[in-house]
């Protein structure tokens, strides 16, 4: 059975740096996605960025790679999100997803397995 976990959220202040970091777990191949979403207060959820646990390519929303930086550990079957310079409209509860397959997508309808989410909060 699939399970994502994860965890480095927190509070911050606009400017600071937070590295989120997803557990993954449960998979018998390569052949998956793990992307990292999020969800403002009042907002839907968005993609952020996404990379192949196969061959580490990566997809980024737009804007979201100038402060945002995702990479994988394998061996240790972690997935991380980098987060520079926030900013109050990152708040949010960040999520991240497995999408089965090989195709590196960045839409939240194709995900199949999902983590509890990880509360960011940037404020002064």
């Amino acid at each position: 059975q699939v399970h994502l976990v994860e965890s480095g959220g927190g509070f911050v202040q606009p400017g600071g740096s937070l590295k989120l970091s997803c557990a993954v777990s449960g998979f018998t191949s390569d052949y998956y996605t793990i992307g990292w979403f999020r969800q403002g207060p009042g907002k839907e959820r968005e993609g952020v960025a996404c990379i192949s646990a196969k061959d580490g390519r990566t997809r980024y929303a737009a804007n979201m790679q100038e402060r945002f930086a995702i990479s994988r550990d394998n061996a240790n079957n972690t997935v991380y999100l980098q987060m520079d310079n926030l900013k109050a409209e990152d708040t949010g509860v960040y999520y991240c997803g497995a999408d089965v397959g090989v195709v590196v997508e960045l839409d939240a309808y194709w995900y199949d397995h999902w983590g509890q989410g990880a509360q960011v909060i940037v404020s002064s």
